[in-house]
């Protein structure tokens, strides 16, 4: 699981390592603090730069490892670009055929348009919003963009058309898509209208004329990594592997990973191994082996993820996104992560859970604070900033996992932040100053909570055999984020943190005071990422909101107060707060672990997926009146090969690093280096 990443967000899990923070001092050797970190705001998105700092000091060994691995992310990127929509790749092809001509003639305000949507639709990886799961659409006219692709092809644009279609049919065909917001209006709707099924009203590429009714009683064979569709009235898995679906990337994908292997450790290699076979074969059982042996390498230096993991797209939870991420150690930081792993049994111990679900003799977990190279797919350009794999709860529960949280990916947010939202959503000065001197330090404590001690806790009952996905269905991914974030907010005010080291005893009650602070601020903000209809789709989110209603209607914790017409979530008693933590995670755990669906499905439907929409409005005009962005994407550092004699086939003989600070240039960049592998 993944906690997600969204820029500036005020606080809270799931969005700037549950807080929002000043920039933490610089470690020696980083680089000025003058160097550019926000490049542009894009709508309600901002555009941030990622630096990889440490990568200049891995050796030359560990720098062509991750240039192999790297390659590899970027062979599979446009894998995701269809699962999350059946025409992204058209659309895509058709927008930057536009975008690569600006000296075309097209007429200015047109041009800017489609600019400014391509950059949405870069960031978002298709026409919906990453957080809402709404489609956003063009809005010149038409004729408009129609001119302006019959400019780009005067100028020598080349345009994706079908066997003797001409370029206006193209435009035509396609004018839904781009136009419409009534075609195809979400990608994933876990909660559509009364009567509506949860997958004929999703958008997205997982399943072809397939509704949840048609799937019962039906065992999918290759369920991770498989779309299904109904052909002649008959289900058909559509496997994700070598000669099946997406087959020329996953040979690109397998050539990479294999010229990394002489690269690696003995157990990464070993890791690297297991995940081709899985590639060539996408049998489950393999998938399986190398999961188990991706957690087993316990100190490799350089490391990646790589396949179809999250399942956030499936509004049934089932079918992974395929992401690519390759990242080095932070040794620095990561002295700090471990110590949580190394007293995970005392936490499991300490948890406010049933006994009978507590794991014991918790052993595997590994914990490292990590610097990323490159995210693809389902994990870029809107990235985590904490990773807990593998998502399987047998492998977990039997070989442990690994935790990582994203320095340079938290750091950049600091950075990037504007100082307005430590106080338009803070109801005194003395909260603002919080915030601004703590959340910082408390958003990455928490983060490596949530996924060192959150994820990798409890256990589930055996008739669930490691599998209460199958059980809690579309709300399984949000009540796993929520129980990761109750255990993280209900140990921060442990005297355990001081004991290890992680905190000062002094400073405590205001790291927590910070915190729970911020987390409940957030459930407020983060409803100005949903600027349509009344509801939450993505699971961090609706995690979030059920947490901070559950403790609205259930402890004296928090009030909502009203001033000068603006409303206010604030945090009244930290002790109430925990108290009901507490309470609220026992229950979350009792869930997961009986698999009990109806009571996932009270849970969320009462506290966190409906909203007013007056009050969503509201936050929405104060954010603007400050130019506030709701959600960042990332562009990532460029590598590039040096090669022995200048030769493209000669050895690398070393790695370079830049920084393009201009995401219009990467994506063009990226798009052309994978072109050649859709058929």
């Amino acid at each position: 699981m993944s906690i997600l990443g969204s820029a500036a967000c005020a606080g809270g899990s799931g969005g700037c390592s549950f807080g929002f923070g000043v920039p933490a001092p610089a470690p020696a050797g980083s680089a000025p603090a003058e160097r550019k970190y926000l490049l542009e705001r894009v709508d309600d998105a901002a555009v941030v730069q990622l630096y990889a700092d440490g990568f200049k000091e891995l050796s030359l060994k560990e720098r062509t490892l991750v240039w192999h691995l790297y390659q590899a992310a970027l062979a599979g990127r446009d894998i995701f670009y269809d699962q999350k929509y059946t025409h992204n790749l058209e659309m895509r092809d058709v927008l930057e055929a536009i975008v690569r001509k600006p000296q075309a003639g097209i007429e200015p305000a047109t041009f800017a348009e489609i600019l400014r949507y391509t950059k949405l639709f870069w960031i978002n990886t298709g026409p919906f919003n990453n957080l809402t799961a709404r489609k956003f659409v063009l809005m010149c006219t038409p004729e408009a963009f129609a001119a302006a692709a019959r400019a780009a092809e005067k100028a020598g644009a080349q345009f994706p058309l079908r066997n003797g279609e001409t370029l206006d049919r193209l435009v035509t065909r396609l004018q839904p898509m781009f136009f419409d917001p009534n075609v195809d209006p979400m990608v994933t709707n876990k909660t559509p209208p009364a009567g509506k099924d949860i997958l004929a009203s999703s958008a997205n590429n997982l399943y072809v004329g397939v509704t949840m009714k048609d799937l019962e009683g039906f065992k999918e064979a290759h369920p991770l990594n498989s779309r299904v569709v109904k052909d002649n009235g008959k289900l058909v898995e559509e496997v994700y592997r070598a000669g099946g679906r997406y087959g020329s990337q996953i040979a690109a994908i397998i050539q990479h990973l294999e010229a990394a292997i002489p690269f690696a450790t003995g157990p990464m290699g070993k890791a690297l191994a297991g995940l081709v076979t899985f590639y060539r074969t996408g049998e489950t059982a393999d998938r399986e082996a190398y999961d188990i042996a991706w957690v087993q390498d316990k100190a490799s230096p350089v490391d990646t993820i790589n396949g179809f993991i999250e399942v956030y797209l499936d509004a049934r939870g089932i079918k992974g996104g395929w992401e690519g991420l390759v990242f080095h150690v932070n040794r620095e930081k990561t002295t700090e992560i471990q110590k949580l792993a190394q007293n995970a049994q005392w936490f499991e111990d300490h948890m406010p859970w049933d006994p009978k679900y507590r794991k014991q003799g918790v052993q595997g977990i590994t914990a490292n604070a990590i610097d990323i190279v490159i995210e693809t797919g389902d994990s870029g350009p809107v990235t985590p900033v904490g990773i807990n794999l593998p998502n399987d709860e047998a492998i977990r529960e039997r070989y442990g996992s690994k935790s990582v949280s994203l320095s340079n990916v938290n750091e950049a947010y600091d950075k990037s932040t504007l100082p307005e939202f430590r106080s338009e959503f803070s109801w005194t000065p003395d909260e603002t100053t919080r915030a601004a001197k703590w959340n910082a330090f408390a958003g990455e404590l928490t983060t490596n909570m949530h996924e060192v001690i959150g994820h990798a806790s409890g256990k589930v009952e055996e008739r669930l055999k490691g599998n209460p996905q199958a059980a809690i269905k579309e709300h399984f991914s949000a009540l796993e984020e929520a129980r990761a974030d109750l255990v993280a907010l209900y140990f921060l005010p442990d005297s355990k943190l001081v004991e290890i080291g992680l905190m000062a005893k002094s400073d405590q009650d205001e790291v927590v005071r910070a915190e729970y602070e911020a987390y409940t601020r957030n459930a407020l903000v983060q409803l100005r990422r949903v600027r349509q209809g009344t509801q939450i789709e993505e699971d961090h989110m609706r995690n979030r909101q059920m947490i901070v209603g559950w403790l609205m209607a259930n402890t004296k914790a928090i009030d909502v107060r009203v001033r000068d017409r603006k409303t206010y979530y604030v945090m009244t008693d930290a002790a109430a707060y925990r108290e009901g933590v507490g309470r609220l995670l026992a229950e979350v755990q009792r869930i997961k672990a009986e698999g009990d669906y109806a009571g996932a499905k009270q849970l969320f439907e009462r506290y966190g997926v409906h909203f007013d929409p007056k009050l969503r409005d509201e936050v929405v005009a104060r954010v603007e009146k400050l130019h506030l962005p709701s959600y960042t994407g990332f562009v990532m550092p460029k590598l590039e090969a040096v090669r022995d004699g200048g030769s493209a086939s000669g050895a690398v003989v070393d790695v370079n690093v830049s920084y393009p600070q201009d995401l219009t240039t990467q994506m063009l960049e990226y798009s052309a280096a994978t072109r050649s592998l859709r058929p």
